[in-house]
């Protein structure tokens, strides 16, 4: 900032002063208000034009100054000028003072564009005695919510005289003090500061005392009378005394108290306190009348001169009101309110005197607590009504300042609004807060806005102000339709009838009119290699699903759909939900028997039990299966019938077939089993599968066990068989041969088909009317080796199934290239009993034939 010296200023060099205003303008917004010259005065202001011409001081702020008690409507500076505007701008840009709720001491003029005084200022009222007294004013510029600060510096001018608190002062002086014995005379007190505060004391000469001022460590003058020479009561018994107070001020100013110097007999002894100081904390909000503290002060002499009284040493008109002092006990009590905001600090001069007048000096520090007894005030500087709801986060709708006068964390203010609010509170400068947008707001939501921004101090307890702002939030179509789910499930039992209601879907829409009118579609897709809309349809307007087909569980178990539901605004919006439609299984499907199976040429399955097994012998397993799910597929296994009760079980969830007890020779050679499964649907669906058991160690035994049932009547038939064995090894031989050349004949691959053709023919050669293809044993033949015996009678033929090593029941039938019959002479058959027996023949199974 630039201080340069107006030339028209008294007391700076002139070139002419006729017909302009005395008074000093200064670069950067600085115009002081000139009181008459003096030479100390044109002193400072040439220092100023030097520090002027020297160089240029710039601050970030404006900076006035202006001397107290002008007249009203003195101009303070040119604020429309250090703001680069014409004066006419500042009403049509707004530029206004922000109140804060105080009286303002300081005005624009719209006209000349000039800060002006709003009245008389009393510097002594508004900072008592601080050193700098500045006045710090807020200016809004309204069009740009800009807030510019502007300290405007309140100078002192010599308009208060130093004054006693009393016009005239009694000092009892004993007869027979010594010569350069001290008595404290009163103080003057001048509210100015600076020159034109207190200077120094001046007393009237006379031929017995003089005057000394002492400076105290806080910078007080204190006036002491010295006593020059010895007193002699009977020669003059009063002395009249002139003590003059004068300030540095231009004109000087003075004030006189006249000292009664009253000559008494001897009292050696003065008052003294129990402390040099007394430091009190007292709280702002205490009662009036409430004791403060006790000064005490001791005198040993007695009678009157050892008798104290205490008073206020010090007369200020704030002390006299706030504070009482008994002058008997020295008790000092609360005689008004207590205002921290007003002053936190009180220094209290206490005196105590004896009768004769012997004085003592003693300080009250009364140091004012803080109470948080303001709350925060809220002034909106600028204020919207209404907003879009398309308006982008950190849209301004509120310009406001905080403000609270306590002080430490009483005066520590945060402002808040409710959380669930979309707003946010942002501070900009010093105490002034941004209400914003937090996000996009949507009026289908909320509509009006009532918010409630909250300011707290940090007292305890906290006081709390609440500032109502009201907003209107502006509609436009923005909202598509929503489904109340992200997603649908739906269930519906196969073999549904067609056209059946599947599901009902409803979205809604906050808006209204068209832009709420809601229509439902099925997006276009495929499923199975035929659209979706041949399997289930929409209505557009209601949103029921319908099944357009009666659906299959074993066939299809679960439909994903998209339905769009678009709303007719302009443009339209839409949304998706996904529906999965699950069809529910349904008890339509028997067991299904996959071992044993049957052979296709009219024989009867047979399995074979030793003679030898234990009880719990696996002789063999059911397996079956179920299309059905769940509960529906879950199957169970008994025992039907059975051609020898007790004699063989089923397990009940295995199937797995095995010996009840030990097998006995007395068992037939056949047993007849009937094994149902049942699945556990309702109604539950079953099937059987009938099992003959033979009841042998091995084939040869079970032909054996043929032969023994008729006795043979020909004693040479034990030859015959002996030829029909050898017979029976010589064809085992070649069958074995044939193998081996089978085997080699697959590993050359390009004589595979001539070789399998030519065999398949020898084969065919076997007359078909004296074999029966026997069923039943593929099972056990896995890993069996059998041992075939075959004799040209048939009565004389054996099958022998040797000791298994168990180890599968279920063979897959696509594991095995081909499988033969095992063929046994239809002779046999007739003779021996009605057993049909078919082997399969695996791709990993050899045989061996015996004779």
């Amino acid at each position: 900032m630039h201080f340069i010296l107006d030339p028209e200023y008294p007391g700076a060099p002139q070139a002419s002063t006729e017909g302009k205003p005395k008074h000093r303008r200064l670069r950067g917004g600085v115009v002081m208000a000139a009181p008459p010259a003096s030479p100390d005065r044109t002193r400072l202001l040439q220092i100023c034009l030097l520090l002027g011409v020297l160089g240029e001081i710039r601050a970030e702020q404006i900076r006035y100054s202006v001397f107290e008690e002008q007249e009203e409507g003195s101009v303070v500076g040119n604020i429309a000028k250090d703001l680069g505007l014409a004066p006419r701008e500042l009403v049509e840009r707004g530029v206004r003072i922000v109140s804060r709720g105080r009286t303002q001491l300081f005005a624009l003029n719209p006209r000349s564009g000039s800060l002006v005084t709003a009245g008389r200022i009393d510097r002594e009222e508004l900072c008592d005695r601080s050193p700098n007294c500045v006045t710090i004013l807020e200016i809004l510029l309204e069009d740009t919510v800009k807030i510019l600060r502007v300290e405007v510096e309140i100078i002192d001018v010599n308009d208060n005289p130093p004054s006693f608190g009393t016009e005239q002062r009694e000092i009892k002086v004993a007869e027979n003090e010594n010569p350069g014995t001290r008595f404290p005379l009163p103080e003057a007190f001048d509210p100015d500061v600076g020159v034109n505060c207190l200077q120094g004391y001046q007393l009237n000469s006379n031929g017995y005392f003089s005057l000394d001022v002492q400076s105290g460590a806080d910078g007080i003058k204190y006036p002491e009378l010295v006593l020059e020479r010895a007193l002699d009561r009977e020669e003059e018994a009063v002395h009249h005394l002139v003590l003059t107070a004068f300030d540095g001020g231009d004109p000087v100013r003075s004030g006189t108290a006249r000292i009664l110097i009253i000559l008494v007999d001897t009292n050696d002894n003065a008052p003294l306190f129990t402390q040099p100081k007394y430091h009190v904390s007292v709280r702002e909000n205490v009662p009036v009348g409430t004791r403060l503290l006790t000064v005490k002060a001791t005198d040993p002499d007695e009678g009157a001169n050892g008798d104290v009284t205490y008073s206020f040493r010090k007369v200020r008109d704030k002390i006299s009101q706030l504070f009482q002092l008994n002058s008997l006990s020295g008790d000092i009590t609360i005689l008004g309110d207590l205002d921290y905001e007003d002053s936190g600090f009180y220094d209290i001069d206490v005196e105590a005197h004896d009768g004769p007048g012997l004085r003592a000096r003693s300080k009250v520090l009364v140091t004012v607590l803080d109470e948080n007894d303001n709350a925060p005030e809220v002034t909106v500087t600028s204020l919207t009504s209404s907003v879009q709801e398309t308006s982008s986060p950190g849209t301004v709708i509120a310009l406001f300042n905080v403000h609270d006068s306590d002080s430490g964390g009483n005066g520590l203010v945060t402002c808040s609004i409710p959380d669930n609010l979309p707003f946010t509170l942002e501070k900009t400068y010093e105490n002034y807060y941004r209400l914003l947008t937090h996000r996009t707001l949507d009026r289908e939501e909320v509509s009006e806005y009532n918010i409630t921004v909250t300011a707290t101090d940090q007292g305890i307890p906290p006081l709390s102000t609440e500032t109502h702002i009201s907003l209107q939030v502006m509609d436009i179509n923005d909202n598509p339709p929503t489904f109340p789910h992200a997603s649908y499930s739906a269930y519906i039992p196969e073999n549904n009838p067609r056209g059946a209601s599947i599901l009902s879907m409803t979205a809604q829409d906050p808006d209204s009119g068209d832009n709420a009118l809601i229509t439902y579609s099925l997006a276009e897709d495929t499923f199975q290699d035929a659209p979706l809309s041949s399997y289930v349809s929409i209505n557009s307007n209601t949103g029921i699903l319908y099944a357009l087909r009666s659906f299959d569980y074993e066939q299809l178990r679960d439909l994903q759909l998209l339905v769009t539901a678009s709303d007719s605004g302009d443009p339209p919006l839409s949304s998706n939900v996904s529906v999965s439609l699950f069809v529910l299984d349904q008890n339509d499907n028997v067991p299904e028997i996959l071992y044993p199976t049957f052979p296709t040429d009219g024989s009867t399955g047979v399995e074979l039990a030793p003679r030898s097994a234990d009880s719990g012998y696996l002789v063999t397993k059911v397996v079956a299966v179920d299309r059905d799910s769940g509960q529906n597929a879950w199957l169970s296994y008994r025992l039907l019938k059975a051609s020898e009760p007790g004699l063989f079980a089923v397990g009940l969830h295995t199937g797995e077939v095995r010996t009840a007890r030990a097998l006995l020779d007395r068992d037939a050679l056949k047993q007849s089993l009937v094994v149902v499964v049942q699945d556990h649907g309702q109604p539950p669906l079953s099937a059987t599968v009938t099992l003959t058991v033979a009841v042998a160690n091995s084939i040869p035994d079970v032909l054996a066990d043929l032969g023994s049932l008729k006795p043979s009547a020909d004693p040479d038939d034990s030859g015959l068989t002996l030829y029909l064995v050898v017979a029976v090894a010589a064809v085992s031989c070649v069958f074995l041969a044939f193998v081996t050349v089978l085997l080699a004949l697959k590993l050359r691959r390009w004589h595979k088909s001539r070789l399998l053709h030519a065999e398949g023919s020898r084969l065919a050669g076997v007359p078909a009317s004296h074999f029966v293809g026997v069923d039943g044993v593929r099972a056990f033949l896995q890993t069996y080796s059998h041992e075939v015996s075959l004799t040209a009678d048939s009565r004389k033929s054996h099958l022998i199934f040797p000791q298994p090593n168990y180890a599968d029941t279920l063979i897959s039938q696509e594991s095995c290239e081909k499988s033969e019959p095992l063929l046994i002479t239809q002779d046999l058959l007739e003779t021996k009993g009605d057993l049909n027996l078919q082997v399969s023949q695996s791709c990993n199974r050899s045989y061996h034939t015996e004779i």
